[in-house]
């Protein structure tokens, strides 16, 4: 690990002013240390924002959730409030790493942590995420748990984080010290032609909470992964589902393990609004949704499989046993 700087934030109007040239914000660092110990990360200094008060869970009085950015993920999992309204979010964050890991892990850490696969972390091996122009080995190589979706000759990762894939689902903003809130669907960014940058934050930009609008549909977070213990997904998905006589009133579907960013099904939604509840309905949308998949050499398998986890999962919510707000 090469010699880094390091100094504590008081407030966040100073953290900002001290991240310069290649500094980085340091959180719970349960993703930063360990690319930092590769050679992945070079920071020269980091700042701590592990100490601001942003460590509550709020209800605002418009019903609208505002979850701190230092909120501890075992702590967001545990909340009274986000468990019964917000069950999707409660189980993402519950499927997303080891007890140790959601003890240190913090909200905002989780959100901004890198999209990878083992050759990023690889310093050996060409990535162009971790060196622009060098190439993508994944491309070729071990590629079973990599993207099916919007993915480019740049790069083929997949994003890790479950919970993020939740608050996709749940039309979320990341409010940003000094600047308007952010809708999360427009914090991640696709490769194109720079798979060096995983968000549409500028240098030095600070998350300090989550807005998660008011509770209104029941929802479920599955997720598809090669072990029971901690992995990330194969696939995930993130529904939140509004029936009505019988007929879909409104949906939401956020997935996991196929794309560099949350994969919004904003196709499978606008097929399903006004359709019968039926499984024929969730299936048919779910295959829609797929028809612009691009699977790699080893994950064609995502595909099909990714329909049926999201036809279950509508089915479950329309049934009644998926979460409820």
């Amino acid at each position: 690990m090469r010699p880094f700087a390091y100094e504590r934030a008081t407030t966040a109007g100073a953290a900002r002013a001290a991240h310069t040239g290649d500094a980085a914000y340091l959180g719970g660092g349960t993703n930063l240390v360990d690319l930092m110990r590769l050679g992945v990360a070079v920071p020269d200094r980091l700042i701590d924002v592990s100490g601001l008060a942003h460590d509550r869970i709020e209800r605002r009085d418009d019903g609208a959730i505002v979850i701190g950015a230092g909120v501890r993920n075992s702590d967001l999992a545990a909340d009274r409030t986000v468990r019964a309204e917000l069950p999707v979010l409660s189980q993402a964050v519950l499927a997303g790493a080891s007890g140790q890991i959601r003890n240190q892990a913090t909200t905002g850490g989780n959100l901004l942590q890198r999209t990878r696969c083992p050759y990023f972390q690889d310093v050996t091996k060409p990535c162009n995420k971790r060196e622009p122009g060098s190439g993508c080995a994944a491309r070729d190589g071990e590629n079973h748990n990599h993207a099916i979706l919007g993915h480019t000759l740049t790069c083929v990762a997949t994003h890790p984080s479950d919970m993020a894939v939740a608050l996709t689902a749940l039309d979320a903003s990341v409010h940003l010290h000094g600047r308007d809130p952010l809708p999360l669907a427009e914090l991640y960014r696709l490769p194109h032609d720079d798979a060096s940058r995983d968000t549409t934050l500028a240098p030095g930009d600070l998350i300090t909470a989550v807005e998660v609008p008011p509770p209104g549909m029941p929802s479920a977070y599955r997720k598809v992964r090669e072990r029971a213990s901690y992995a990330f997904a194969l696939v995930s998905a993130a529904v939140a589902l509004d029936v009505a006589d019988g007929a879909v009133r409104g949906c939401r579907i956020a997935l996991g393990g196929v794309a560099h960013r949350p994969w919004r099904a904003y196709r499978a939604e606008r097929l399903l609004t006004g359709m019968p509840a039926t499984e024929e309905s969730f299936r048919r949308a779910a295959l829609a949704e797929m028809e612009n998949a691009e699977p790699l050499r080893d994950n064609g398998y995502k595909v099909p499989l990714t329909a049926n986890l999201v036809c279950r999962t509508l089915s479950d919510l329309a049934s009644g046993e998926g979460g409820r707000p």
